[in-house]
């Protein structure tokens, strides 16, 4: 599975290349709020079609995957398959807080057409923190009961669900895991444990999902696994291309065309409010009709959406249908 990294090997045992831009994609509703199907055809045709594209990982909280019943979680797999004809592999979010359940979900997720499985902490660690050991426990036992190769999520470092150094290492060394979306959102802890990664684990494919911080981490990783990736993959690829070739010059000015874009949908309150941006910003490429969402969502501030449709017409971001 060789490809064109950061310099280093991305053959493993299990999983496959995601060396490139990975989006996030939304889950599409009805304005009576049931799963659009034809919204998402539209979507993945379209991501799924743009040359770079590693991957789509389904169900995350860009997905408002833990919005969606376990029913509708195994249809929005099976309809993105459908809309790359399978071409692009579909990871799914696991989210599930017990590691039985979850390995439970895992093999729904598999057995729908999942080649992956992104699995977040359990909700629970996020407030009181984790024993040591659980967070290996929790990707072995999933991995074990569902066979689903796994992407280690490392949350932010400002919640207590953040994994420690070792914790990290131990995980990405266990069988079925290939890769890491990392988020920790502190570049303390991403300038001194990135290098440490690559070090101890050469086969590793590190992602970043900072999608506010995109272009501080560009320098450093095979891939990008973003939300941001919804809306404008063809920039995202081009700012990791020049990160990969270290052209600091060639990625600031990627950074800056989409700056006006990066601040409407990711310079909120909430970091959850860029999941309904995200949307609005679909709909001013062409991809959505509207921009309907699940509770615990709510709309946006009145005016947010005319801020967005003009900071993608500043991006130059066009319609794509």
């Amino acid at each position: 599975m060789p490809s064109a990294t950061n310099g280093h090997s991305t053959t493993a045992s299990v999983g496959f290349d995601v060396s490139g831009l990975v989006p996030a994609p939304v889950t599409p509703f009805t304005e009576s709020g049931e799963v659009d199907y034809e919204a998402i055809q539209r979507l993945g045709s379209w991501l799924g079609s743009i040359e770079g594209v590693k991957g789509l990982v389904v169900l995350g909280h860009a997905g408002e995957g833990t919005f969606l019943t376990p029913e509708e979680q195994v249809n929005v797999i099976k309809a993105f398959v459908k809309s790359t004809d399978g071409r692009v592999p579909v990871i799914a979010g696991i989210t599930s807080e017990g590691n039985m359940v979850a390995g439970l979900e895992a093999k729904r997720a598999k057995e729908a057409g999942a080649r992956a499985g992104l699995l977040y902490p359990s909700h629970g660690w996020l407030r009181f923190g984790y024993q040591t050991g659980a967070p290996q426990a929790r990707y072995k036992e999933v991995y074990e009961r569902s066979g689903l190769p796994l992407i280690l999520f490392q949350y932010p470092d400002n919640t207590k669900a953040c994994y420690d150094l070792k914790t990290q290492l131990d995980i990405t060394a266990q069988p079925g895991v290939f890769a890491t979306k990392n988020g920790v959102r502190n570049m303390r802890r991403w300038d001194t444990e990135i290098p440490v990664l690559r070090r101890e684990r050469p086969n590793l494919q590190i992602l970043s999902c900072h999608d506010e911080y995109l272009f501080h981490t560009a320098f450093d990783v095979d891939g990008f696994l973003v939300g941001y990736g919804n809306i404008a993959p063809v920039e995202l690829l081009e700012l990791l291309a020049a990160g990969k070739k270290k052209d600091y010059v060639k990625a600031r000015a990627v950074h800056d065309r989409l700056l006006p874009v990066t601040k409407a949908v990711y310079h909120r309150g909430s970091h959850m409010e860029g999941t309904v941006a995200l949307k609005h910003s679909l709909v001013a490429r062409g991809i959505l009709h509207h921009a309907t969402i699940r509770g615990t969502l709510l709309p946006l501030e009145d005016g947010a959406e005319e801020e967005i449709f003009a900071a993608v017409k500043s991006a130059q971001l066009p319609r794509v249908a």
